[in-house]
This record gives C-alpha cells, structure tokens and sequence, in this order.
C-alpha cells in the first residue's frame, strides 16, 4: 500500500471544497492509496533561524512517512517549502508548485505559453487571445495617468475584456464596452495585477473544459450562458452539456498542459472562428479544477483518473 499526503487550504471548507477532498479520498483507496489530509495550518510554513536545523522537523517528518504529496491548494510560498524537502527525500509531488503558480496567476500563465511558442515549430504552437498585462501601480497611488489606454484600445478594441490576474470561477473578469467602462474598471483595479484581452466574440458566452490527467483527455464538457453573461462559468449560472473533442481540441489540450509542466488540469477552450470550427484558443487553465460539475455532465469521476495516474507513476520510480 502506498501513502500519501493532500494538502488543502485551511480556510476553504464549505462543502464544495470539501466534497473534492473527500472524493480523493475515496478514489485513493480504490487504488490501494491512504491519503491523509494537511492544512497549510497544521504545520506552519517555518523558516528556521540560526543555529536551528534548515529542515523544519515537523514538515520533513510528514514528507519522510509518506511515498507522495498531492498538492490541492494555492500556497505558493508552503508548498515552495514543502517541495524542497520532497526533492531532498525524492517524495514525487503532483503538481509541482511552479506548474500551481503559473495556473494561478493568469499573466504568468500566457506569458510561459508564449514563450513555449517561441521554441516551437507552427504545428506545435498554442493559439492564444491577445494580451495586455496593466502597468503596474500602487494601491495608495492608483493610476495618475491613463495615456496608455489609447495603446490598449488601439490594439484590442471593444468590447475587451479584463481580468485580474488571481481569481476563480469567473468572478473577477469584467467586460470593458467603451472607453468609460475600460476606465472605471482600470481605476477600481489599480494596485491588483490585472490584464486587458480582446474579447472573441464568437465565443461569448460559450467555452470547453477539458480535463486532462497524464497527458490524455479524460473528460470534457461544452459550457454556454443562457442568461445573457459573455461568461459560461456554472458558478455564474451557466449550463453544460456532454461534448465530444476532436483530435485537434484534444492536441492543444495536452500540449498546453506539457507546456506549464501539469500532471493534471482542467483547460478552458474559446471558439474563435464559431462552434463549427471547435475550439482552437486557450482562455484559461486551472491546475487543481473543480471535478464536481463535468462529473454530473459527463458521469466520469476525474478523481479516479488522477489517483490511478499518481498509482501508476509511484509503481513506475519503484521499479
């Protein structure tokens, strides 16, 4: 029997969290895994002093009793910490926190698939929306000057869309229909990281999840907006139904996960020559996606594909 270690957010416990966390667990031990559960409470992220061990004690002990680490949270500078000592006890952890943090932030995220592009041949490059990341300012100063807009509206145009850098589930993306609207919204984001993205029209309020565990496509789902909201999240009263990737849908899915390095992930698709012609630019991608809703679109359990790949890798550095 293998034994592992999910670390989770301490403060995230609502249900619908939680029923995630037990649903790894569940699929763990149909593989024969026992995973333990750990807060980024429970052992604080210590950096020892002088003349102290440079290991904390409490965290090598959890990492030298277990044979992985499952990473389901976004606490770079923890699981920074947390990874160094698995690498010194050569303990695998799914997903690395340099893959977690690209995801996370959604500048970092275009900016390493655009340089991904830039080592590529045409066939292997990943189609992206064009991106303005906001000139960085201070939240005591905000921006005293709006000159670069111009730039912004000039190479965008409206509508455009602007999201902050850090968010989930839809909820801090805006959309900017004239030049009023691009400056409300920049002044109530000065001091956030944030970015302006041509809105694809012809994908408004419809997108992809496809889920994407070991390099292959294991589940996927259509989501469309039927309230009238340029976005297609559930969260925001969106709709889904089954649907069936092409070859090509599922290529850009995988490489995309190749490219920031994922074990696993759930990437979000726009249409950006109409539903006709599928999905072919990368909107979003999220390292620890939420399995719940493409489980009830699609009947497959997204648990059990990455518990049986982390089987799968754990039997493989055996041998």
């Amino acid at each position: 029997m293998f034994h592992g270690v999910l670390v989770t957010n301490a403060f995230l416990r609502t249900d619908k969290f939680v029923e995630h966390y037990e649903w790894l667990k569940e699929a763990a031990e149909q593989y024969d895994i026992a995973l333990s559960l750990l807060e980024n409470t429970d052992l604080l992220c210590l950096i020892p002093g002088k003349g102290e061990m440079f290991v904390p004690k409490e965290l090598e002990k959890v990492v030298s009793e277990v044979d992985f680490v499952l990473f389901w949270d976004k606490d770079v500078s923890y699981g920074k910490l947390l990874q160094d000592i698995c690498k010194k006890k050569k303990v695998p952890m799914f997903n690395s926190i340099e893959a977690i943090a690209a995801c996370d932030n959604k500048m970092e995220t275009y900016r390493i698939l655009w340089e991904w592009n830039m080592t590529q041949n045409d066939s292997e490059r990943i189609p992206l929306i064009p991106t303005i990341a906001a000139p960085m300012t201070y939240a005591n100063i905000g921006y005293t000057k709006l000159d670069f807009l111009d730039k912004v509206i000039e190479t965008l145009e409206f509508p455009m869309i602007i999201k902050e850098c850090f968010g989930s589930f839809g909820m801090q993306v805006y959309i900017a229909r004239d030049k009023e609207d691009l400056i409300r919204y920049t002044k109530k984001l000065g001091g956030k990281p944030f970015l302006y993205q041509q809105m694809i029209q012809k994908s408004t309020g419809k997108d992809v999840r496809i889920q994407v565990v070991g390099g292959k496509v294991v589940a996927s789902m259509y989501r469309y907006s039927e309230n009238g909201d340029f976005r297609a999240n559930i969260t925001n009263g969106g709709s889904m139904k089954c649907y069936t990737p092409s070859q090509a849908e599922c290529e850009l899915a995988v490489r995309t996960t190749k490219a920031l390095g994922l074990d696993f992930a759930g990437v979000d698709l726009l249409f950006a020559n109409g539903t006709k012609h599928g999905a072919n630019v990368v909107c979003e991608v999220n390292s620890n996606a939420h399995f719940k809703n493409i489980f009830q679109c699609t009947n497959v359990n997204v648990a059990d594909h990455i518990m049986h790949y982390i089987k799968d890798a754990l039997v493989k550095n055996e041998h």
